[in-house]
C-alpha cells in the first residue's frame, strides 16, 4: 500500500514539474567544434575549469589557431580577498573572496566575435584562529566553486556566438 502511494506521489509530482516547463540544466548547445584557449597558462586553475566545461560541452580545446573555429582570448583573471570585519583584538573573523575573468572571443582571422567582458564572483568566508588549516581548505573550494560558476557563465556566453 505504501509502495502504491509513494509511486502516485512520485509519479504526480513528476508530471506537475514537468508541466510547469521544470528541467534539468544542460550544458548550452555550441555553434562550433574547437576553441584555442590564449592568454593563461595552461596549468593556470581558471584553464583547467574551461577545458573541463568546454568539454563536457563536446567542444575541443586545441593548441593552435588554425585548428580552432574560436579563439578564447583570456585577458585577465585573478584571485582576490580582502577583510570584511576584525575582532576588537584585530583578529580575521570575516573574508570576502573573489574570483574574475575577463575575456573576449574572435574567430582565428583575428575579427572579434565577442567584446571584451569580465565575470566575477564573490563569496563571504568566516573564519576564526583555531581552525586555520581548515579554513585554507574552505577558501580553495570556494575558489574552485566561483571558477566552475565562471565557466559554465563562459559557456552560456559562447552559445550565442556562431561560427564563422
Amino acid at each position: 500500500m505504501r509502495g502504491a502511494a509513494a509511486l502516485g506521489l512520485g509519479a504526480g509530482l513528476g508530471l506537475g514539474l514537468g508541466g510547469c516547463g521544470f528541467r534539468l540544466r544542460t550544458p548550452p548547445v555550441l555553434g562550433f567544434r574547437s576553441v584555442a584557449l590564449s592568454g593563461i597558462e595552461a596549468s593556470a586553475p581558471m584553464a583547467q575549469t574551461l577545458r573541463r566545461a568546454l568539454g563536457r560541452s563536446g567542444v575541443e580545446v586545441v593548441d593552435t589557431l588554425a585548428r580552432a573555429d574560436l579563439v578564447l582570448e583570456v585577458l585577465d583573471t585573478g584571485r582576490d580577498k580582502g577583510v570584511v570585519a576584525q575582532t576588537a583584538a584585530g583578529q580575521v573573523r570575516e573574508l570576502n573572496l573573489r574570483s574574475r575573468l575577463q575575456f573576449r572571443v574572435r574567430r582565428p582571422d583575428g575579427t572579434v566575435a565577442m567584446q571584451p567582458i569580465l565575470l566575477e564572483q564573490r563569496r563571504a568566508l568566516t573564519t576564526t584562529e583555531s581552525a586555520a588549516l581548515a579554513k585554507e581548505r574552505e577558501e580553495d573550494e570556494l575558489h574552485r566553486s566561483m571558477e566552475a560558476d565562471i565557466a559554465d557563465q563562459v559557456l552560456r556566453r559562447l552559445a550565442s556566438v556562431a561560427r564563422g
